[in-house]
């Protein structure tokens, strides 16, 4: 079985003493769960709680919620750009459903994370070109083996996927077992006229 060598981009990552680095960790992980609880406008006394840490010490490592909120967007982003790897050894079409699915999960749950940023620094900020550059390497090359194998039609590039899965997202009244259904209906799309698939689907005809 052919397999893919994934690039997975570290993105910023300044070195720190192991006790710092232990703090950091911890408010990134307090800030994760605040946000998803109580939105982009959590509050940053209840994360420094939750990190067990006293406020000084969050200020020291994040100055402003401006901050705070880039550095979780950038550690989802690299934690999703990481695990394309996890998915290389998959047949080459289920291993790109497999990391969109993920994407999807990224996407949703950072959503108003991403939406307070773009509200305060604009979608062309440094952190969101290196993000969008860290995603296309990593899943690009997924995209690429699947078209290579005959999985996907010759028509499509990997934009055009990223905005359709992107799109599904964006569905505010979808639960998330519908969301799975209709991306993997339109997915499905990907592989009109295509060859027959690994899963032994025979392909449509027009």
């Amino acid at each position: 079985m052919t397999t893919t060598t994934v690039a997975t981009p570290s993105l910023t990552r300044r070195p720190m003493r192991a006790d710092a680095r232990r703090n950091y960790d911890k408010l990134i992980e307090a800030a994760r769960a605040a946000f998803g609880d109580a939105g982009a406008q959590a509050s940053l006394e209840d994360i420094a709680r939750r990190a067990d840490v006293g406020i000084g010490t969050l200020y020291r490592h994040f100055p402003t919620r401006q901050d705070l909120l880039e550095a979780v967007y950038v550690e989802e982003v690299e934690a999703l750009c990481n695990s394309a790897a996890d998915f290389a050894e998959q047949q080459p079409w289920d291993a790109l459903v497999s990391w969109l699915n993920r994407f999807v999960g990224y996407v949703a749950t950072k959503r108003a994370i991403a939406d307070e940023i773009m509200a305060t620094v604009g979608l062309q900020t440094e952190v969101f070109r290196k993000c969008h550059d860290a995603i296309f390497t990593a899943g690009e090359p997924l995209f690429r083996r699947a078209q290579d194998a005959g999985s996907i039609r010759r028509d499509v590039v990997f934009p055009d996927v990223v905005r359709l899965v992107s799109g599904v997202t964006m569905i505010k009244t979808a639960t998330p077992d519908e969301i799975e259904r209709i991306l993997a209906m339109a997915l499905d799309g990907l592989r009109y006229n295509a060859p027959d698939s690994e899963q032994g689907r025979p392909s449509r005809k027009r």
